[in-house]
């Protein structure tokens, strides 16, 4: 049996963290959607469902090339929120302009990451 790089273990158990703060500090969430969104709180549970699922899928060499796919495709989705982020002071929450600019290259590199594992 082969046995996976510790960095990938490290991805997938970073997004099964992730995801599962999703659910437990929901507010932390709720305060960053774009207004533009409907239903919040069920985005909020749905994107951490989704972060959980392919956290755990990159553990399974059938599902990994989905979790890749799935996890790029997630973090493109993300940029939005992070770009509405930008817009004014209330829609930043509070969070620094220097770190929500670093959350952007932050989420390339994530993209890269993800798809260094791509077979």
């Amino acid at each position: 049996m082969n046995s996976l790089p510790w960095h990938l273990i490290v991805m997938a158990i970073m997004y099964v963290f992730a995801g599962l703060m999703h659910f437990l500090k929901p507010h932390l969430y709720l305060r960053i959607m774009p207004r533009y969104l409907p239903n919040h709180r069920f985005l909020v549970y749905l994107s951490g469902f989704i972060e959980i699922a392919l956290g755990l899928a990159l553990f399974s060499k059938e599902l990994r090339n989905i979790a890749i796919i799935g996890i790029i495709a997630m973090l493109t989705v993300f940029l939005l929120v992070h770009f509405y982020m930008l817009k004014g002071e209330k829609e930043s929450a509070g969070i620094p302009k220097w770190v929500l600019l670093l959350r952007i290259p932050l989420q390339f590199f994530l993209m890269y990451w993800a798809y260094f594992y791509y077979i």
